[in-house]
């Protein structure tokens, strides 16, 4: 296995920002380190370089994927899922894009900073270099920090200095499905690279989860196209620990998001079936302005409740 060195702060970079971060390793093939998992596929990748820690050979990792411009339904369905698998000790696998690759990486960032380091990790795999200049998308850069500093991995057979292109996008999907027991889609259009993910999964022999979606909902016609074609529709996490035979993993004792005041209350319950705009949990509630605000303030820094963008609030399931 080899080391490259980062090079000075005035040249490209080769490494990401983070002084912990002592730079890029390289792995072939011929490495006896080289992950079991991507051995077994087409198209084996010769050259890995990362940053953190691979994947080893009895992890349980887990791939989700889906859409660049995914819905609130979409981001909601993504934090629940991906948050309660890292709780249970599985490993996360996406691909750093936007939309649902982003969110699902950062419930578990999240989760690993609330149970302190207990638990799964997320492990990004990119379809460019490893360094700021050729990442995609730019503002995911910080996202790629934290995922490293809190034990998971980046991933690229790229080396640094690689800017993605039609090509390497779709090929990076490979080796996502290739270490996942699984692959989950949850919102895709009829022609999304998620669907490319999954159509590997498909022929790597791996497991195929769907999350249906509205029949007029563009983003639901891959998933539910998937579902019809044999993948295994899931509504809440037990689908997929049940269809990998890992339901053995589930707490005994699920935690209750509970309200500590009778407002906390009214608006957790408002939540409870779906995400809402503040003004829409204002009108539900019927409580004023200035406590809606307050009381979201704090539920979301007790870590009940999350802001999914534009005031846009669900439950932290």
């Amino acid at each position: 296995m080899e080391k490259i060195h980062p090079v000075k702060s005035n040249e490209v970079g080769v490494r990401l920002k983070n002084e912990q971060f002592n730079g890029v390793k390289k792995i072939t093939i011929k490495d006896k380190e080289f992950p079991e998992a991507l051995k077994t596929i087409k198209e084996v990748p010769k050259v890995l370089y990362f940053i953190g820690k691979l994947p080893e050979k009895d992890e349980l990792c887990f791939a989700i994927v889906g859409t660049r411009r995914c819905s609130n339904y979409g981001k909601q369905v993504t934090l629940e899922i991906a948050g309660n698998l890292a709780d249970l000790g599985i490993t996360i696998i996406s691909g750093l894009a936007p939309g649902i690759d982003t969110f699902a990486h950062k419930a578990v960032v999240e989760r690993t900073r609330l149970r302190q380091g207990y638990g799964g990790r997320a492990i990004a795999v990119l379809g460019t270099g490893i360094d700021e200049k050729s990442m995609y998308p730019k503002e995911n850069f910080q996202l790629a920090n934290e995922i490293v500093e809190l034990g998971g991995c980046l991933i690229s057979e790229y080396p640094p200095g690689t800017r993605g292109t039609h090509f390497t996008f779709p090929q990076r999907n490979r080796i996502i499905s290739g270490f996942s027991l699984g692959v989950l889609v949850i919102e895709a259009k009829e022609k999304s690279g998620s669907l490319i993910t999954a159509n590997y999964a498909f022929s790597q022999k791996r497991k195929l989860f769907a999350v249906p979606g509205p029949i007029y909902s563009l983003n639901a016609r891959g998933p539910n196209s998937l579902i019809k074609q044999g993948a295994k529709l899931v509504d809440n996490t037990d689908d997929i620990l049940q269809e990998l035979n890992l339901i053995h993993l589930k707490s005994k004792s699920e935690n209750k998001i509970e309200g500590g005041t009778p407002e906390e209350t009214l608006i957790l319950e408002a939540l409870k079936e779906e995400s809402l705009y503040v003004d829409k949990i204002i009108k539900k509630t019927k409580l004023s302005v200035a406590t809606v605000a307050s009381i979201l303030t704090i539920l979301e820094l007790e870590g009940k409740v999350r802001n999914l963008g534009g005031n846009v609030y669900t439950i932290s399931r």
